[in-house]
């Protein structure tokens, strides 16, 4: 009777052993397991936004983001550039427009406004926008990040437009409508394209 108790509760130990090795573990929390009488702590696995594990790895891939977005915010920008232009000589855009952006913070008194006000622009297509892309683009329409940047120019269009409306009539307005909206989509493109580019490397957050 002895013997057949002992096998009996061998039976259940292996059993619930069996039971243990086939359920789920969640990664992230810290589970025991009691096995010849000593306690074993599974490690908590390191999980963090870069999955790099140490501050220093993530500072860098943070570090790294930012020339990407940077860069693709120039690229961007340097496309809509080329659309205004064609704009300007088709009479449908007033590159002077730029300057209320200097007006805005008085540098004007300091340096040209025209010219201050496209560096403002160029800084803020280089830093704000590609931040506020990285995220929300997987929440707008598109199989790809550049694709996606086309209606996301799209959205930043409808503030633009509003914003450096000169005035125009006739031909002039649709020539300003067009080439505006054809330049906030070429930013987009450009912008999504530099991300989709470094997408794939494990250093960065894109």
């Amino acid at each position: 009777m002895l013997r057949k108790n002992v096998s009996n509760t061998k039976f259940i130990f292996l059993l619930v052993e069996d039971v243990n090795e086939c359920m789920p573990v969640d990664e992230n929390e810290r589970t025991t397991t009691s096995e010849g009488g000593q306690t074993r702590v599974a490690e908590m696995e390191k999980t963090s936004i870069t999955e790099s594990g140490t501050p220093r790895e993530e500072l860098v891939a943070i570090l790294t983001d930012g020339v990407v977005g940077a860069a693709g915010g120039l690229v961007g920008t340097a496309l809509m550039t080329v659309a205004l232009l064609i704009g300007n000589a088709l009479g449908g855009f007033d590159l002077g427009s730029f300057a209320v952006l200097a007006e805005l913070i008085d540098l004007d008194a300091i340096v040209p406004a025209g010219p201050a006000g496209f560096f403002i622009f160029l800084g803020g297509g280089m830093t704000t926008w590609p931040l506020l892309f990285a995220a929300v683009e997987q929440y707008l329409p598109g199989s790809s990040m550049r694709l996606r940047g086309i209606p996301y120019g799209t959205v930043l269009w409808t503030g633009f437009v509003l914003a450096f409306y000169e005035g125009y009539t006739g031909t002039a307005l649709v020539v300003y409508l067009v080439s505006t909206l054809v330049g906030h989509w070429l930013y987009g493109f450009g912008l999504g394209s530099v991300f989709d580019y470094f997408s794939k490397r494990p250093d960065t957050l894109v």
